[in-house]
């Protein structure tokens, strides 16, 4: 079964396509379509194993970027033809309490659009996608879901109630739910390849987007994200953990409406605001090097957020067998993974720093010999998880 992973921007259009089968599995080809809507756009695309391809095009919406790919990898022959797809398959990102891969129809559709004020950025492209989607293939090719909080519904529901009237939960959906699912659940079936011991795992998503988890048995037990990707950890560019009351004195004091205010939270906060970057910590990480007061506090604010959840989970899990850094942030920052260990070698968590100086990327081990707790970098795959499920559930198992 061939399955294309779909990954929507609001001017980009990436995709991973994927055979799978009872014996194997294998990426076939990846690529991206960017600026979508603009002039100046070009399709790179690799199929497996062989060399980048560019088609220099410009697209007039995602529907057009989605169509000119599909011919292109049929051309390439990677693609018998766009109809014969066994799936299109997309890292969704809310509509509350559905199953946690589903078949996209109108229905689900609706759900996503009622939960749109909480995941503004995310919903929207996606709900459009699908749609277009739709468009371009027909009914032939079936399109399936793969909701980001779908790993986290184990989570027990001590931990998803917000202390707020009962009926926010039971009639409007609002709870925590947990994020970044498909990249926490790689991190799980991975050590239980690597370290099947490891019952007990930390798990740290660290990019643009950004949360931890606790996981037991392979199975989530907490996740810092909670109703929106707004919360938890201070993200690239939204706010994180906010006091809500803090939106009624701005809205008094400025008379800012609230959606402004949003706004602002949501995509122009974060760590961005905090380190007056473009948000990329690579930069942030520059700038604190070369005496910028401003990007080494954001440092400091974002490792300390880390920490405090990675000591809430301890506590959560009673110590952790394994601790892993993934995402962008997670693999490429030796620096942030040091700030993050400093100091609780009490919880049995002895970092190695030659071994997490070496780690740049892939996968390896950055524990210390007399450390308790197993330490390690390891390269998420979110599309994978994204087209097993996708598989599972199309052929039943």
């Amino acid at each position: 079964m061939k399955i294309l992973v779909s990954n929507i921007g609001s001017t980009s259009f990436k995709f991973r396509l994927f055979g799978i089968d009872a014996r194997a599995e294998r990426e076939l080809a990846s690529g991206a379509a960017d600026r979508i809507g603009h002039a100046g756009g070009v399709l790179k695309w690799r199929p497996a194993g062989g060399e980048q391809r560019a088609a220099p095009r410009d697209f007039a919406d995602h529907g057009g970027a989605i169509a000119f790919v599909l011919d292109e990898l049929a051309g390439a022959g990677v693609l018998e033809e766009p109809h014969k797809l066994g799936a299109v398959a997309f890292k969704a990102v809310m509509a509350g309490d559905v199953a946690p891969v589903v078949r996209v129809d109108e229905e689900l559709l609706k759900r996503m659009e009622y939960f749109t004020p909480v995941a503004p950025a995310h919903n929207p492209p996606y709900i459009a996608a699908m749609r277009m989607f739709r468009r371009v293939l027909g009914d032939s090719v079936p399109l399936v879901a793969a909701f980001e909080p779908g790993f986290h519904r184990t989570i027990p529901r001590r931990r998803q109630l917000y202390s707020a009237p009962l009926a926010w939960a039971e009639k409007y959906g609002i709870r925590r739910y947990g994020y970044h699912g498909a990249s926490h659940g790689y991190v799980a079936w991975r050590l239980g390849q690597l370290a099947p011991e490891a019952r007990r795992v930390v798990s740290c998503h660290l990019g643009g987007s950004s949360s931890v988890s606790a996981i037991r048995d392979g199975s989530s037990v907490a996740n810092s994200m909670g109703l929106s990707p707004q919360s938890g950890l201070p993200q690239g560019t939204r706010v994180g953990d906010i006091d809500v009351y803090a939106l009624k004195l701005m809205a008094d004091q400025t008379g800012r409406s609230m959606d402004d205010l949003l706004g602002e939270l949501g995509g122009r906060a974060g760590l961005a605001a905090l380190s007056a970057t473009g948000g990329d910590w690579r930069d942030i990480e520059q700038g604190a090097a070369a005496g910028d007061q401003r990007c080494a506090l954001t440092i400091d604010v974002f490792a300390t957020a880390v920490r405090d959840y990675v000591g809430a989970y301890l506590v959560e899990l009673g110590g952790a067998d394994a601790l892993a850094f993934t995402g962008g942030i997670g693999q490429g920052s030796s620096g942030l993974r040091a700030k993050v260990c400093e100091g609780l070698e009490f919880a049995g968590i002895v970092l190695d720093a030659a071994a997490n100086s070496a780690a740049a990327g892939g996968e390896a081990r950055i524990d210390a010999k007399d450390s308790r707790t197993a330490m390690w970098v390891m390269a998420t795959n979110e599309e994978l998880m994204v087209a097993r499920q996708a598989a599972a559930l199309l052929s039943g198992s």
